[in-house]
Order: structure tokens, then C-alpha cells, then sequence
């Protein structure tokens, strides 16, 4: 009897072992386990350890943590009807378990899919200068979108960033071209408004010689210093005043000087 009794006991304790293996499961702190009973949802469990019913239970692990997706090139058609290609990283992660098993098959194709029609779509409404120029702008929009289509499934997507912009080579020395005739144009303006200045001083200064005739005469006298500098020079003045031949010989003086 009690041979028998030993020979039922060793395996009974290891149909215990073995259920009690598949009954007692445990899951990290970024993870949950969402339970289905019967076909039924249960509950989500986790983190640590808990139990569940072999046969009965089935249990599905989901990821908290923060997934990123590489969405490959887009050939998108601007609206100035400009082909470009654009790839961008989508960031998510899902903050309902429960939903993101139950609302959708599969959670993480469905949200890449989306993530590719809805950048074609956003970026087809644009122009090349908005695409360019406002990719911050861009960014937050296209994940406000995802934000809202995913946000029945337990996703919350936390970013978008749009990585790279293809153009066509022709399109390329387009710009290259606009962007030289933009600098050209700014080179231009202000050496107008050098000019414009320039000329309002020399106004002014001819204002102020014409109310002071001994500040014309002290600034001939200095230019034609600045002449007899140079060699094999000779001033001509139309003055006709007294003080024409003073000028001449100072100035010739000076052209002496020089060559001693």
C-alpha cells in the first residue's frame, strides 16, 4: 500500500510542478501582460509576479517602453507640384494595454503604416519653401495627426522628426541659382543705400562750405597738397582772386620739397 501510494505521489508532484511552472509568470517593470479568459479580456497584470490558469488563460506581454520607427522615403508631390522624397523617425509607445491588443491586429504595423500615408498627405498640402523652411512646424503637426488616429488604440506617439529631403538635381541648382540672385540683390541695396548716404553728407558739406568761404578756400588749399604730392602734375584753378598765385607757388613749393 504504501509502495503504491509512493508511486501516485511522484507524479502527481510533478503535474504540480509542471502546472504550477506554466500558472506562475512574472514581467519586468516596463512590461505588461494583458489576460484573456475563456476568450474573454480579464485584466492586465504586472509588473512582478502573478498567477494565471494554464488552458484556461492566455497571456499576451506588450512593451511599454518607447518605440521608434524608421519610416522609409516617401516620393511626396508637393503643392507647387515639386517631387520630393522624405524619410522621417516616428517615436510611440502604448499607455493602454488593454486597447492596444483589443482595437487593432497588430499595433505596431498599423501605427508605421499610418505613419507613411500620413506624411504623404501632410507634406502633399505644402509648398518646397514650407517643407524647407518650417520642419519643426511640420513635425509637431504630423504628430498631432498620429496622435489622435492612434489615440483609440492605447498609442501615444511622443514625436516626428523628419530626417531627410531629396530633391532632383534640377530642382537643386534652382535653388543654388535664386539664392545667388538673392545675395546679389542684398550687395546691391546696400552699396544704393552707401551711395544715397554718401551723397546726403556731400550735400551737407556743400552747405556748410557755402556758408563758411574760408573752410572751401582751407580745403583747396589741403587738396592741392594732396596733388603736389605727385610728380609731373600741373594745377590749373579758375579763381581768379588775388590769392590765385599764392596758391600756385605753395603748391609748387610743395612739389619741390618733395623731390629734394
Amino acid at each position: 500500500m504504501v509502495d503504491f501510494i509512493g508511486e501516485l505521489t511522484l507524479p502527481v508532484l510533478i503535474v504540480v510542478i509542471l502546472i504550477l511552472s506554466q500558472s506562475i509568470k512574472m514581467v519586468n517593470e516596463y512590461e505588461r501582460v494583458v489576460i484573456f479568459r475563456l476568450g474573454r479580456l480579464s485584466g492586465v497584470k504586472g509588473p512582478g509576479i502573478f498567477l494565471i490558469i494554464p488552458i484556461i488563460d492566455k497571456a499576451i506581454k506588450i512593451d511599454l517602453r518607447v518605440i521608434a520607427i524608421d519610416v522609409p522615403k516617401q516620393a511626396v508631390i508637393t503643392r507647387d507640384n515639386v517631387t520630393v522624397e522624405v524619410d522621417a523617425v516616428v517615436y510611440y509607445k502604448v499607455v493602454e494595454p488593454g486597447a492596444a491588443i483589443t482595437q487593432v491586429e497588430n499595433y505596431m504595423f498599423a501605427t508605421s503604416t499610418l505613419s507613411q500615408t500620413t506624411l504623404r498627405d501632410v507634406l502633399g498640402q505644402m509648398e518646397l519653401d514650407e517643407l524647407l523652411s518650417e520642419r519643426e512646424n511640420i513635425n509637431k503637426q504630423i504628430q498631432e495627426l498620429l496622435d489622435a488616429y492612434t489615440d483609440p488604440w492605447g498609442i501615444k506617439v511622443t514625436g516626428v522628426t523628419i530626417r531627410d529631403v531629396s530633391l532632383p538635381e534640377t530642382m537643386k541648382r534652382a535653388i543654388a541659382k535664386q539664392a545667388e540672385a538673392e545675395r546679389e540683390k542684398r550687395a546691391r541695396i546696400i552699396l544704393a543705400e552707401g551711395e544715397f548716404q554718401a551723397a546726403e553728407r556731400m550735400k551737407d558739406a556743400a552747405t556748410l562750405y557755402q556758408g563758411v568761404p574760408t573752410a572751401i578756400k582751407l580745403r583747396e588749399l589741403q587738396t592741392l597738397a594732396e596733388i603736389a604730392r605727385e610728380k609731373n602734375l600741373i594745377v590749373v584753378t579758375e579763381s581768379k582772386s588775388p590769392d590765385t598765385g599764392n596758391i600756385a607757388a605753395l603748391s609748387k613749393a610743395i612739389s619741390e620739397k618733395k623731390e629734394l
